[in-house]
């Protein structure tokens, strides 16, 4: 994990299995699993990385790591409307703690429909029906 950009933790570890000092200045962490009262992340990202959730309510009630990490910067929706700034500076370590809420599941089998009916209309109106 050294030096990398990106790392997902994805885990249904009971003991944290990503640690601070594997982590680049910058990085940015998908976490996946860790529900409570399980914990994939040490204290020190937790105390490191600027926290976001997909729900407040939910990840205080659900998230092993965000219980521990005792705060949240802000829901992801947030940061897409732009009421909550994103990364604020190439060094900062950033986390997205995801719960898997089912209307982010609608959101991209929505995005997943829509550009599958785009290229179905593009293709009959070509002419190139071929499979």
């Amino acid at each position: 994990m050294r030096g990398a950009d990106v790392v997902v933790t994805a885990t249904t570890s009971k003991a944290p299995v990503l640690f601070s000092e594997w982590l680049s200045p910058g990085a940015h962490i998908n976490a996946l699993g860790g529900l409570s009262p399980w914990r994939e992340l040490d204290d020190e990202v937790l105390r490191r990385a600027r926290v976001y959730v997909d729900s407040r309510e939910a990840a205080f009630k659900e998230s092993g790591d965000v219980i521990a990490a005792g705060r949240i910067f802000a829901e992801v929706g947030e940061v897409v409307i732009g009421a909550k700034p994103g990364r604020r500076s190439a060094e900062e370590v950033t986390l997205f703690k995801s719960l898997g809420l089912a209307v982010e599941d609608v959101a991209t089998a929505d995005l997943v429909y829509g550009k599958a009916v785009n290229a179905a209309s593009a293709e009959a109106a070509s002419g190139d029906l071929r499979r």
